[in-house]
């Protein structure tokens, strides 16, 4: 038996210019990232120009992570079967026309169908950008160029929630929408002027039912856990949707191990490497959103911080991490992720620690700089530990461990932010409940009452990062499990080439 080794295709690259390919996918990526992170702060604003609810608005976000969720899974037949210009192009074109669907919406139902256009063009978006930098790069520089990558994924965020909070308090929210059309527009222009095809193309055969399948069973999973957070974990609309989602799933992974042709390849997990990397990728995720979800609960609710206030301490933390995804990028590419990996969850376990002793005194410049110290450690981390998995995987599997790390990481991301906002919810009822057992809190004075209530969401808030120190401990043990790997080889077939031998003959 005889074998191969996959490796990128690096002669056909050295003639492609990467500088404009790289700028228009940044571009794409970066206005992506911040379309996503400027409607969190937006959404009272938009509840009371459209007058609609909570639950309603809700769909805004929910309805526009949905559509990434489904979408992800199918990029790595997208890839396979277009060019990779076709495919930025129309991702782009997408994503423009919902940006300027949502900004002129004069309802919430032309608003929602604008987010849902532009989570179509973005969901494919993030995988592609992947497998272009994996292709396009040699093994030797992908930590660099990942690195580089990183920027337009941290600094949206860092942006996003400030920026966010200034329009909707001085302007019309439709402006968001505005700032970022035009961004939009020039990295569409540049993927017409600049980008071509770096990609292998073939003709595969579309899994309908596994299309299917992956969308009831994401689509389930990822409504459930989010409307957890919301209607609590008991709620009929909660329990159905994790049914569906857990069944349809199982009939996924069922489906996919058995056709020629699958929508995603779950036999990448055959590689130990990307399997360990993912793992820990997916705890990292669900111990990020503790900040980035709990930590504007206690400022803007407990410490009564305007979202411009909580965004700005935020901010510093964000931009550091931007700053350092490139550096850490270089690192990667000399020693690896395992020591890279250890420090910087050594340094997000600490500071998360940290977090989880907030009190009511607790000092801005306190938190703004263990939160700081938070994201300098989460610098070392994302990035270097997904090329490490990657870079396991055989050229051609590229596309299928990307669609497969974004899939999960965008259910870590739901499920890890259902999970935190149920604890500190559930311990904040429970805590307020003993605290009024006690007789010490009198029900009819309300000044006692919204003391009574602030502790408990104190000690809510404390115990989620608790337990999002505990999922960065466990990630931190299996970092030292990282090795270095390069491309593995494939075996061929022997019958298949002999056939082809005589066929040359």
């Amino acid at each position: 038996m005889s074998t191969t080794t996959a490796t990128a295709p690096s002669s056909g690259m050295d003639n492609i210019k990467k500088g404009p390919i790289v700028a228009a996918l940044l571009i794409g990526a970066f206005v992506a990232f911040l379309n996503q992170t400027l409607m969190n702060v937006a959404l009272p604003k938009i509840m009371e120009d459209l007058g609609i609810g909570p639950n309603r608005a809700q769909w805004l976000t929910t309805g526009y992570m949905l559509v990434n969720g489904v979408l992800i899974p199918v990029t790595a037949y997208l890839i396979a079967k277009f060019s990779t210009r076709q495919i930025f192009i129309t991702a782009m074109t997408l994503f423009t026309l919902g940006t300027l669907v949502c900004g002129i919406s004069p309802n919430f139902s032309i608003l929602m169908v604008g987010r849902v256009i532009q989570a179509g063009g973005a969901g494919i978006l993030m995988p592609l950008m992947t497998v272009v930098f994996l292709t396009i790069f040699p093994i030797e520089k992908r930590g660099q160029a990942m690195g580089t990558m990183g920027i337009a994924m941290i600094l949206a965020p860092a942006i996003g929630p400030t920026l966010s909070g200034y329009i909707v308090e001085h302007y019309s929210w439709r402006l968001l929408f505005y700032i970022i059309l035009p961004f939009s527009v020039i990295a569409t222009a540049i993927g017409i002027a600049f980008v071509k095809n770096v990609t292998r193309q073939s003709k595969p055969k579309l899994d309908s039912i596994g299309v299917i399948l992956s969308t009831l069973g994401f689509g389930s999973l990822l409504y459930g856990f989010s409307d957890a957070g919301t209607d609590g974990w008991g709620s009929t609309v909660v329990i159905s949707c994790l049914v569906v989602g857990a069944v349809s799933l199982i009939l996924f992974v069922i489906r996919q191990l058995t056709t020629d042709h699958p929508l995603l390849e779950f036999r990448i997990f055959k590689y130990n490497m990307y399997t360990l990397t993912t793992i820990i990728n997916m705890l990292v995720t669900m111990a990020m959103f503790a900040g980035m979800i709990l930590l504007p609960i206690f400022l803007q609710n407990i410490r009564g911080f305007s979202p411009i206030e909580s965004g700005l301490l935020m901010m510093p933390g964000a931009i550091l991490m931007g700053i350092m995804s490139p550096i850490t990028g270089r690192i990667f590419d000399k020693v690896g992720a395992r020591w890279l990996s250890v420090a910087g969850l050594a340094i997000t376990a600490i500071t998360t620690w940290g977090l989880s002793r907030l009190s009511i005194d607790t000092t801005y410049g306190y938190m703004m700089f263990i939160y700081t110290a938070r994201m300098f450690g989460m610098s070392m981390l994302m990035m270097p530990i997904q090329t490490a998995g990657l870079n396991q995987l055989p050229q051609r599997l590229n596309a299928h461990g990307t669609a497969m790390s974004n899939t999960l990481r965008t259910v870590a991301g739901a499920i890890g932010t259902a999970i935190l906002v149920t604890i500190m919810s559930s311990k904040l009822k429970s805590h307020l409940a003993e605290t009024m057992a006690t007789g010490t809190v009198d029900p009819n004075n309300k000044t006692a009452m919204l003391a009574a209530t602030a502790d408990a969401t104190i000690y809510g808030v404390n115990y989620a990062f608790t337990v999002a120190t505990y999922m960065t401990i466990a990630a931190l043990i299996l970092a030292f499990f990282i090795q270095k790997t390069k491309p593995a080889s494939e075996p061929i077939n022997a019958e298949k080439e002999k056939a082809k031998k005589v066929a040359t003959a």
